[in-house]
C-alpha cells in the first residue's frame, strides 16, 4: 500500500513492503558503495541513481545503498542517541525511498519521528530549535545526487560531533551480521505505527511554517519590535513599491513560506517553477541557472518597473542567489556570489553597528577581501574560518561568548550568508537586506553614503572593486588526486617560494606586489605560515597565499582546497581591482601550480 502525501500528491512510503532488499549484500559490495559516498561535516552525499547518472532523475536507489541509509541512520543514533527527530526531505526524486528507510530504523530503535515530508533546510532547522533532525538532501549537487545533514537545536552538527558519527559508522560497517540485523528489525515495523506518523505530516508540517515564520520575523526585525520594522518597510514600499520574482526550480521553497512572507513585507511577487520537482534546469543557483530568472523579471519590470529582484535558490533551499534591475538602463544583471554577500554585508554591519559592543563578522577563508576593506570602513573586525557552514557557526557562538557583537556570517565564495539569530544560510534574510536597502532612502543613504532613489546597482558602484573567480567557473575548478593532501600541500609550497623568487621583479612592476603570507584554515582554526606544522591530519583544509604591497597592505590572494561535498578540487584567485589581466595571471599561476605539485606526486 503506497502512502500518498495529500498536499503534494507524492509518494511517501510503501506501508506493506520494506525498502531494504531481503538479501543483504555482500560487505564487499557496501564497502564500494561508501567508498564513493563524501562522509564531511557539511553533509554525506553520493549519487544514489541506479545507474551511477547523476542528472538521472529515477526515484529508485541500488540495494546496497539502501543499506548504506540505515547504518548512517544508526550510526547517527549511536552517536547523539537522540529521544526525538525531525525528518525532512528536499524535491530530489529518491528522497522519499531514503527517508523511508531512516524513518523505519528510528521507529525501530524506539525514537519518536516527526515527519515533515518535502520541507526546505531552513525550515527544518528553524522547527529542531529544540530537537535532533535528519534532513536528507545533496543541496545545490545535481539531481541524482542525495544524502544526509544531521544536527540539533537548529543547526548541524559541529566537526567534532560529525565525526564521532562518522567513527560509529565506520564501526558498524565491519560488525558481522549487522545487515541482517537492520533488516530483520526494519521488516519488523508496525505498518499501523508508522501510518501514524505518516498521517501528521500535515500537522507537523504547520508547526514547521509557524516555527520558521516566527524565526523570520525575529531575525528581520534585528531585536527591535517586529511589528514597528514591518510597519516601516510597508511604509518605505507605498512610497516606492518593489516586486520579486522568484524562479524557485521545483525546489524545496516551493512549500515553503517565501511567497507569503514577502507579501505581508509589502512586495508585489511572481513565482514560477512554483511546485515540488518542477526542476527545469541545473540545480546550483549559479551562471546559466539564473539566466531564467533574468528573462522574466526582465518582463515583469517591462509590465511594471517596481519588479527589481529576483532569486533562484538551491534544492534545499538554504541559499539563493540574485538577479537585479538597474532602473538607469532597464536592463536586468546577475549579481555575483561574492559582490551579493560583500553587498549583504555592508548592509547589516551597518545597520546593527553598535557603540557599546565590538562588531564582527565570521567569514570562510576564500571570501574576497572586499570584505575586510567594508569591515575596517565600519570598524568591524573579520574572523575567518575553514569551508563549511558549522564552522562559521561554531566560531561566531565563541566569538559572541567572548563579547563580540556578530550579526552576520556567511561564505562569500557561494554568496551564502546567515543573519543572527538564524544558524543557517537563508535566502530570505539576504532578500530581506535587499529590501531595507530599497525600501527607505534615508536608510539607503546611511548604508551606502548617497544621496537619491534607492538602487542595487548604485549601491554595487561603492563596493571595493575586485576580479574574482567564481566557484563554478572553468577556471574554478580542477580535477585532482586528492588522497595524499599532505604531500601535495608540501609540493605546492615548495614550488610555490621558487617560483615567488622568480617572478618577484614581475610581480613588483606590473601589480605592485612585493610579499605574501600564507594562511592555512581547518574547522574554526587559521593559522599563519607555510608548512606542515601549521596543518594536522587529514590536512584538507583551505591553503591561501595572501599577496601584498610595499606597505604591507594586503592585495590579492590565491586560494585551494579538495570540496567536500563533490569529488572537485576548488581554485581561486582575488584579485584587486577590475583587473581582469591580473586576476587571469594570477588564477593561470594557481592552476599551475596545483596541477604541477600533483604531477610531481605521480612520479
Amino acid at each position: 500500500m503506497v502512502y500518498i502525501e495529500h498536499t503534494t500528491q507524492l509518494a511517501v512510503a510503501n506501508l506493506k513492503h520494506s525498502p531494504l532488499p531481503p538479501s543483504p549484500p555482500s560487505i564487499e559490495a557496501l564497502l564500494e558503495a561508501s567508498d564513493s559516498m563524501i562522509k564531511g561535516a557539511s553533509g554525506w552525499r553520493k549519487v544514489f541513481t541506479p545507474d551511477g547518472d547523476e542528472e538521472n532523475f529515477s526515484p529508485q536507489i541500488r540495494g546496497e545503498d539502501a543499506y548504506l541509509v540505515a547504518l548512517a541512520t544508526q550510526a547517527f543514533y549511536q552517536a547523539q542517541r537522540p529521544q526525538r527527530v525531525i525528518l525532512g526531505i528536499d524535491t530530489r526524486p529518491t528522497g522519499p525511498i531514503i527517508a523511508d528507510i531512516v524513518a523505519r530504523r528510528l521507529l525501530t530503535l524506539g525514537v519518536e519521528v516527526k515527519h515533515l515530508f518535502i520541507v526546505a533546510a531552513p525550515e527544518i532547522m528553524a522547527y529542531s530549535s529544540s530537537t535532533h533532525f535528519i534532513y536528507i538532501s545533496a543541496s545545490h549537487n545535481p539531481i541524482g545526487h542525495n544524502g544526509f545533514k544531521f544536527g540539533y537545536n537548529g543547526g548541524v552538527l559541529n566537526s567534532t560531533e560529525a565525526l564521532e558519527v562518522l567513527n560509529q559508522f565506520n564501526s558498524l560497517i565491519k560488525r558481522p551480521n549487522i545487515m541482517a540485523t537492520l533488516n530483520d528489525e526494519i521488516e519488523s515495523l508496525d505498518p499501523d505505527s508508522y501510518r501514524a506518523v505518516l498521517d501528521k505530516i500535515g500537522e507537523e508540517k504547520q508547526g514547521a511554517i509557524s516555527a520558521y515564520t516566527d524565526l523570520a520575523m525575529e531575525t528581520l526585525a534585528n531585536g527591535k519590535r517586529v511589528g514597528s520594522v514591518l510597519r516601516s518597510i510597508r511604509e518605505g514600499l507605498k512610497r516606492a513599491p518593489l516586486g520579486i520574482v522568484g524562479e524557485l526550480n521545483g525546489s524545496a521553497r516551493s512549500l515553503s513560506i517565501d511567497q507569503q512572507f514577502f507579501e505581508t513585507l509589502g512586495l508585489k511577487t511572481h513565482y514560477v517553477n512554483d511546485k515540488p520537482r518542477e526542476i527545469v534546469h541545473q540545480i546550483v543557483p549559479e551562471g546559466p541557472a539564473l539566466e531564467l530568472c533574468r528573462d522574466i523579471l526582465s518582463h515583469q519590470y517591462r509590465l511594471d518597473n517596481a519588479f527589481l529582484l529576483g532569486y533562484v535558490p538551491d534544492n534545499d533551499g538554504d541559499r539563493g542567489n540574485i538577479v537585479y534591475t538597474d532602473e538607469a538602463s532597464g536592463q536586468t544583471h546577475i549579481l555575483t556570489a561574492q559582490n551579493l554577500f560583500a553587498l549583504v554585508a555592508l548592509i547589516e554591519l551597518t545597520l546593527s553597528k553598535r557603540e557599546d559592543q565590538k562588531s564582527a563578522i565570521v567569514v570562510n577563508g576564500p571570501t574576497s577581501l572586499m570584505i575586510d576593506k567594508i569591515a575596517a570602513k565600519l570598524g568591524a573586525t573579520v574572523f575567518r574560518t575553514e569551508v563549511g557552514e558549522a564552522n562559521l557557526v561554531t566560531l561566531a557562538r565563541q566569538k559572541r561568548e567572548e563579547g563580540w557583537h556578530v550579526r552576520l556570517l556567511g561564505e562569500g565564495s557561494n554568496g551564502g550568508s546567515i543573519t543572527h539569530p538564524s544558524r543557517v544560510r537563508d535566502p530570505l534574510n539576504t532578500l530581506v537586506a535587499l529590501i531595507k536597502l530599497l525600501s527607505s532612502q534615508e536608510t539607503f543613504s546611511q548604508i551606502t553614503g548617497l544621496k537619491g532613489a534607492p538602487s542595487i546597482a548604485r549601491a554595487l558602484e561603492i563596493l571595493p572593486k575586485r576580479t574574482i573567480t567564481e566557484s563554478f567557473s572553468p577556471q574554478g575548478v580542477m580535477q585532482v588526486d586528492t588522497s595524499a593532501m599532505g604531500e601535495l600541500k608540501e609540493r605546492y609550497e615548495e614550488l610555490f617560494l621558487e617560483q615567488f623568487a622568480e617572478r618577484k621583479g614581475e610581480l613588483e612592476s606590473h601589480f605592485k606586489i612585493f610579499s605574501f603570507r600564507g594562511e592555512q584554515t581547518e574547522g574554526t582554526q587559521l593559522r599563519v605560515g607555510l608548512g606542515s606544522q601549521y596543518r594536522t591530519a587529514p590536512m584538507l583544509g583551505g591553503l591561501k597565499i595572501v599577496f601584498q604591497d610595499a606597505n604591507g597592505e594586503d592585495t590579492d590572494f590565491i586560494w585551494m582546497r579538495p570540496s567536500g561535498t563533490e569529488p572537485l578540487f576548488r581554485v581561486m584567485a582575488d584579485a584587486l581591482g577590475d583587473d581582469l589581466e591580473r586576476h587571469n595571471y594570477l588564477i593561470e599561476w594557481q592552476r599551475q601550480l596545483v596541477e604541477a605539485s600533483a604531477l610531481k606526486g605521480q612520479r
